[in-house]
């Protein structure tokens, strides 16, 4: 359980290659690389000690040193970016590892915080966020992973198709629409792991549903480690594709 003496450090992940953007979190976003924007907000969380960028590539590295940050280099083969800042946690001895995107640009240093409190509830093994969602675009995106959960907020499920179906309000997949006080939720990229946590998930084999689905957090599910979901009144979005760059732009400039 976490008290007033507990140690948190952001280990955000961010490797070179991407099969639809390859050196993605490289690009300019507003004249910055999308890796500098995330590192500083990590640096503005009140509540974790110290921020580190765990990378496979010496241009991410020195992109991060060149402003003074923290950075180390990962072993490349590494399947996942869990098994990427496990490396790093392996070394470390603090109580939570924060595994904030190296992709999320909109990250902001208050979802950090909340992650990490959300940990006080001892059953937790891992925390993480959510957002409901507000367009029927982020329904239909299966980019956008969507999470159901219990009264109590721990994780049901995640899947890139929607969840819940709302089968009174919609006739088909072709009918997707929201209203108000419709519950559809999106999984925000950010986790929060009991170091202990995080090193028996890395331990673990690619799980069933996590090969299915390509979602790393299925994973921790199908293995009966409860993770609990903060929901956050914060949008943000992962940059996948060019597309994506543009509408992060826009976010910012709205």
């Amino acid at each position: 359980m976490i008290n007033h003496e507990y140690t948190a450090v952001v280990v955000i992940p961010a490797r070179y290659g991407s099969t639809r953007f390859p050196g993605k979190v490289l690009a300019l976003l507003k004249g910055k690389p999308i890796i500098q924007w995330v590192y500083d907000a990590a640096k503005s969380s009140r509540l974790a000690q110290d921020v580190i960028v765990a990378t496979d590539d010496e241009r991410i590295f020195r992109s991060i040193v060149e402003i003074g940050g923290k950075a180390v280099m990962t072993d490349p083969r590494h399947a996942s970016g869990t098994d990427r800042i496990a490396e790093v946690a392996r070394s470390l001895k603090s109580d939570i590892i924060i595994n904030v995107q190296g992709d999320e640009p909109l990250i902001k240093g208050d979802m950090i915080d909340h992650t990490i409190e959300l940990l006080k509830d001892p059953r937790a093994f891992i925390s993480t966020l959510a957002r409901r969602i507000e367009s029927p675009e982020e329904l239909i995106n299966p980019n956008v992973v969507k999470v159901v959960f219990d009264s109590e907020g721990f994780a049901l499920y995640f899947s890139r198709s929607v969840i819940p179906y709302h089968r009174d309000k919609w006739k088909d997949l072709n009918s997707l629409f929201i209203e108000d006080g419709m519950e559809v939720y999106k999984h925000i990229g950010i986790y929060g792991y009991r170091r202990d946590s995080l090193l028996m998930l890395s331990s673990l084999p690619q799980s069933r549903l996590e090969k299915i689905e390509k979602l790393e957090q299925l994973r921790a599910l199908e293995n009966g480690l409860k993770i609990k979901v903060g929901l956050t009144p914060y949008n943000t979005i992962g940059i996948d594709t060019p597309e994506d760059l543009k509408m992060a732009e826009e976010l910012i400039a709205r």
